[in-house]
């Protein structure tokens, strides 16, 4: 496993994290299928084994549940001399989730946000006990609109909780580039869609780096459909996002993934492993977070760390 800064955070973290939407489940639906929450925690162990130190979750996942699973699965872990990991483990390990999304602790239709101090506070300390730890990594607000994150009071609440020591780095999850570029300006990081298929924020993760912002590359195997293991005609379970996505915008993701799939056929190499090759291939972006269900997910994308790197001639097959 590679290592890379985490903007100016001060901190090194793998450049393959553990993105832990999926393990919590899809009781409430907006997930990505069924779970089983015994190969979900085997998945973080497996990822803590192969090198993996950051895991983004968020409270919403699951209504909690991702953050409980990730905060069992650290708190059990064992180190190589098996003591328990304690303190020792948190202290190696980056833990990064999202607040905001107001509607998991009252009923409320789904997509209702707070970003008030009061509720980012009472958010954090939710989040706090279900990951069993003291202190959060990065606490990042979720996918806020563009005019709040414009008029930047939202992000008063993070600073506050940094300088009472709850929360090491504040960040945001964007969806556009308009919400990352304007967001620079208050955060250390920002999360955003990157991914062979759709790296509409190459402009936001080149000027971050310029200012010293963490990336956080999220979906990077394009919601699990640049893995080549799905075709147009596959079917998704109640629950997955995938089964409500546009049967047009499916046909086309999964023919260009195909494409390049044929194109890469002499790599010793998955697709999934070509895609998050390809975004490791940008310095700007300081991790990616492939979610995963399983240790055998976990281990093929972090795998993906050690493969050669993408050549001139391969980048180019990219968008071509």
């Amino acid at each position: 496993m590679k290592f890379r800064a985490f903007g100016r955070a001060g901190f090194r973290v793998s450049e393959i994290g553990m993105g832990c939407w999926a393990i919590g489940g899809s009781r409430f639906g907006n997930s990505y299928g069924a779970t089983d929450d015994a190969e979900s925690v085997r998945a973080i162990k497996k990822a803590l084994e192969l090198g993996c130190n950051f895991f983004d979750t968020a409270d919403v996942y699951g209504h909690g549940h991702s953050e409980e699973l990730l905060g069992l699965g650290l708190s059990t872990t064992r180190m190589q001399d098996h003591l328990e990991c304690g303190k020792l483990l948190r202290e190696r390990v980056f833990i990064a989730t999202k607040c905001g999304g107001a509607y998991m602790y009252n009923d409320e239709k789904w997509g209702v946000v707070n970003f008030s101090e009061e509720y980012i506070k009472f958010a954090l300390e939710n989040s706090l006990r279900r990951l069993r730890t003291s202190y959060m990594d990065v606490c990042q607000l979720h996918n806020p609109p563009l005019y709040l994150i414009e008029e930047g009071e939202i992000f008063r609440p993070l600073r506050k909780l940094q300088e009472a020591g709850k929360i090491r780095c504040t960040g945001v999850s964007v969806h556009s580039l308009d919400e990352g570029l304007a967001a620079l300006d208050h955060v250390d990081s920002i999360q955003c869609v990157f991914n062979m298929l759709d790296p509409r924020n190459y402009e936001l993760m080149e000027t971050a780096k310029r200012r010293g912002i963490a990336i956080i590359a999220r979906e990077p195997l394009a919601n699990g459909l640049a893995t080549g293991k799905y075709a147009k005609e596959s079917r998704f379970e109640k629950g997955d996002i995938r089964g409500s996505m546009p049967p047009e915008y499916m046909e086309a993701v999964l023919e260009e993934a195909e494409k390049i799939k044929k194109r890469f056929a002499g790599r010793q190499a998955t697709l999934a492993q070509i895609a998050l090759k390809y975004v490791l291939s940008f310095d700007s972006v300081s991790v990616t977070i492939p979610g995963a269900k399983t240790a055998a997910q976990i281990e093929e994308n972090m795998k993906a760390s050690d493969i050669p790197e993408l050549t001139e001639e391969e980048l180019a097959v990219f968008g071509s």
